[in-house]
Formats: C-alpha cells, structure tokens, sequence
C-alpha cells in the first residue's frame, strides 16, 4: 500500500498539471460514471493529501476522495494531442476515473474508494485521522496523548492511521531501528524526548520521500558507496535499513535482520540494534520471530 509520501507527491503533481484548469472528466470504467458526469467540465482547483487519502477539490466544494488501497494506481502522463486528433489515447484496463487537461491525463486503476464527497464528509474522514507528519498544521501532541496513555507496542500503534496518519510498513519498520526501539516495546513506556526526535526524523524522512518519489532511510554513513556494497535492489526502491532484508545483515551491527507478522504485516527488525525493551519491574516485551 502507497504511504503518505506518494499521496503528497501526487497531490503536488496533479495541482501542477490540472489546478486552473476545466477539466474532462470521465469514468471508462462505469464505476464512476454518474459522479463524473457532474464533474465534467469542471475548474479543478487543486489537490491535498492526508496520509493516505487523497482529496481532488472542484469548484462548488466538491471533493472527489480516493484511497489508493494496495492495488490503487494513479498514473499522470503528460501528452500534447497530435494535430487533427482531440484528447489523449484511449483507455488501458480497468480505468475507474480519467481526468483530462490541457498538457496531462490522468487514470485511476484498482483504487479501494473513489467517491464524489461534500465538504462535511472530507471533515468527518479527516477527523478520524492522527497528525500527518507533512502536514504544516500536523500537531504531534495529538499522537502523542495516544501513544503515551497505553500499552498497545510501537509497532501497532505506527500503524494505526488514527493515531498517526500517513504512516506504513515501510517507515514503520525504519523509524524504529534508526531510534534503536524494540518495536514490541509499549507506547506508554516511552519518553516525550524520545516521541519528539522520532517525530522529527520521520518528517524529514517524508519529505525527502516526497522530493524523490521513493523512500530512502539511511544515514551518509551508510550508503552503498560508504560502505562499499551494492545498492539495494527492490521494487520498492530506495535504501533502507531492514524493511524486507530478512536474514540479511544489518547494516549498522551486522546481526540478521528478522520478520515477525505484527497488524496483518510483516514487520522488519534488527535483534542486536533493538533490544528486546526492559520494564523497571525486569520483564521484558519479546515478539520472537523469523530469522
């Protein structure tokens, strides 16, 4: 499933492509057709992200909400109509909603929701959400007041997008390793000083998401080049720490990075680096796992 840095970056870039303009909209699919024959025609004022639910804004405060899900693909291509010819070419596959402009099109595949929303309900599904880290009216206090009253580990709740919105199994699994956090660890066990510098590496972190379409997590030190080591080949891209190198080294203490299944997902982590964490009373939060 895309995490909140993909929703962002398309956010910017279909504002680029299509904001200003009247825009074709349509639905070769069907399953989108009467909403997007309201539409059509429509100024397209822009578009938001929050976490992973995406909001195109048309005149007359109306939203179209999408949430990409697992399968969801929103492709934007640019084109330029050969002359005598009128709009891009026709549709490929299941296309549920295709947005055309002046310079772009868009096609929305497999997306698990796609609706035509007023106002009040973009509130009441926002609502429902935690602060997104890239978000400039994001409020970390929030997450925060949830993390720190239960006993519900780390790795649940980084998951949960009511407590932190735009977060995934990627950033999940990196965050906690570059804080050396057992993610078995409770949320309520952890210290303010601590929840403030994970929040601020994981702003940077998705920002720098953002700029490259892709998530990198690895300090300089580590980089291929520093270490003299091949870059990470995935079809997820980017360099990471431990998301999906199960039995791998680590690249920080060279222990093998294990897997064990937390919230329905796979969940990365290094043994050595993140140690098992140890209440005051001696007990300790073990989720064993896959070598």
């Amino acid at each position: 499933m895309p995490e909140g840095h993909t929703l962002h970056r398309l956010a910017l870039d279909l504002t680029e492509a299509f904001a200003g303009q009247h825009v074709r909209v349509g639905s070769p699919q069907g399953r989108f057709d009467a909403e997007a024959r309201q539409l059509d025609g429509a100024l397209f004022e822009g578009a938001e992200a929050w976490g992973k639910q995406l909001f195109l804004r048309f005149e007359g405060e109306r939203f179209v909400h999408i949430h990409l899900g697992l399968y969801g693909k929103l492709a934007l291509t640019p084109y330029v109509a050969p002359a005598g010819e009128q709009g891009p070419p026709a549709p490929v596959g299941q296309v549920r909603l295709r947005l055309v402009g002046d310079r772009a099109f868009a096609d929305l595949r497999g997306a698990t929701a796609c609706d035509l929303w007023t106002p009040a309900q973009v509130e009441a599904c926002v609502a429902k959400l935690g602060p997104d880290p890239l978000r400039d009216d994001a409020d970390p206090d929030r997450a925060w007041a949830r993390i720190s009253r239960t006993e519900r580990t780390l790795a649940s709740l980084l998951m949960d997008q009511s407590v932190l919105a735009g977060v995934g199994n990627v950033y999940r699994a990196e965050l906690l390793h570059r804080h050396r956090l057992d993610p078995h660890r409770p949320g309520r066990s952890l210290r303010k000083a601590q929840w403030q510098a994970m929040w601020e590496d994981l702003v940077a972190l998705m920002r720098l998401g953002v700029e490259r379409n892709r998530i990198d997590t690895v300090r300089p030190e580590h980089e291929p080049e520093a270490m003299g080591r091949e870059p990470r080949r995935d079809d997820h891209g980017g360099e990471v720490y431990v998301y999906r190198r199960t039995g791998q080294p680590c690249l920080v203490c060279g222990a093998a990075v294990r897997t064990v299944e937390v919230e329905g997902r796979n969940l990365f982590w290094c043994p050595r680096c993140q140690r098992p964490y140890r209440s005051r009373t001696g007990g300790s939060q073990h989720g064993g796992g896959r070598r």
